[in-house]
């Protein structure tokens, strides 16, 4: 990590904020042995308990990517009854289809698809993109959660288990990402530069959030935190057991994503999630720094065919090739250019966190 995060500093020793927390507190919600085994143990008994009568037990959201295809996998090896969920957002590699298919077939787990209505997603991500800020894939993360929790409620299912880990994804500056579930700052977007009233996409705010946790009592269980979860590792099992292929890059099974991680974010807003994702793997013992640190002089977009990308990123959304270059060009802003419920959700975080 280095200061295109602003808010990074540095102890008398030179060691960024990030590590120091990373050692002193997120490295004891990673794996830690026979306490952890005992945990998971505990976990999945309730699961199971939960779903004892029902087809499901739980819901797992599947991309065709390294976290959520291992999660299928080891929910499937801890005799859980998983129903496997996917939001289409029309950005599917078909790399990341297939991995979906031969991954779920192998394993014999059901899955649900929601497809999200394109002309108004498409609107609205246009709308993210032509406010120039780093949030581009608010649309989509916001999304994702609504979906796996309407889901959960309609099978009356208690659990969903996430691919969300501190081992991989401990380490991520806020400054680079503003609150996924902000559907005020959503709106707002939409309304200033969209074309479409929002009728039909699935928004997820602490509203939703209270009913779906506090009256449909469904919980989200970050499972990769209780094993011994390893990327490399992970990507090896899935290869030689189930034939699952590896596409390339940290969430490049969305086509719309790998444009906006490997070139739109480092290009325009100085944002390279790769110091993240290596940072935290140099904390966990998965590489070394001096490995990493040579990998990082080299463009993120250096195996891309850039062009190609470009021109399917316009064509998707119905754009020209100027148009692009004019929305990277633009000055850079912040969501708090925008209206946002900014104040208000973190006080209720806080709250949340004293007294739950």
């Amino acid at each position: 990590m280095d200061t295109s995060d602003p808010e990074i500093h540095f102890d008398e020793n030179g060691y960024c904020n990030h590590c120091v927390d990373y050692f002193n507190t997120l490295k004891n919600l990673t794996y830690q042995g026979k306490k952890s085994d005992d945990e998971l143990e505990k976990i999945v008994e309730k699961i199971k308990a939960s779903g004892k009568n029902q087809t499901y037990d739980c819901v797992i959201g599947v991309s065709g990517g390294i976290d959520s295809s291992y999660v299928a996998y080891l929910t499937k090896k801890l005799g859980l009854k998983p129903l496997a969920v996917h939001m289409d957002n029309g950005w599917n590699s078909e790399l990341a289809v297939s991995n979906i298919e031969k991954l779920l077939n192998q394993l014999n787990i059901d899955l649900y698809t929601h497809v999200l209505d394109w002309d108004e997603f498409k609107d609205l991500q246009l709308s993210f993109l032509k406010a120039s800020i780093p949030e581009i894939e608010t649309p989509t993360d916001m999304a994702i959660p609504a979906v796996l929790h309407q889901v959960a409620a309609k099978h009356n299912i208690k659990h969903i288990i996430s691919g969300g880990n501190y081992a991989t994804e401990g380490i991520l500056p806020k400054s680079w990402h503003y609150d996924r579930k902000d559907v005020t700052f959503l709106k707002a977007i939409q309304q200033q530069f969209g074309t479409k009233k929002l009728k039909t996409f699935p928004t997820f705010g602490y509203q939703k959030e209270i009913y779906y946790k506090f009256v449909k009592g469904i919980r989200f269980v970050y499972m990769l935190n209780y094993v011994p979860f390893s990327k490399k590792d992970a990507v090896e099992l899935l290869e030689k057991e189930l034939n699952w292929k590896y596409y390339g890059g940290k969430h490049f099974e969305s086509r719309f994503t790998k444009l906006v991680q490997a070139y739109i974010l480092p290009e325009k807003f100085n944002i390279d999630y790769r110091k993240s994702t290596y940072s935290t793997q140099i904390c966990a013992g998965e590489v070394t720094r001096e490995e990493v640190i040579d990998e990082l002089q080299l463009k993120p977009h250096r195996d891309l065919n850039l062009t190609e990308e470009i021109e399917y990123f316009c064509k998707k959304l119905n754009i020209s090739l100027s148009d692009f270059d004019n929305m990277m060009k633009e000055k850079p802003k912040s969501y708090s250019n925008y209206p946002n419920n900014q104040a208000f959700l973190e006080f209720l975080y806080k709250t949340y966190q004293r007294y739950f």
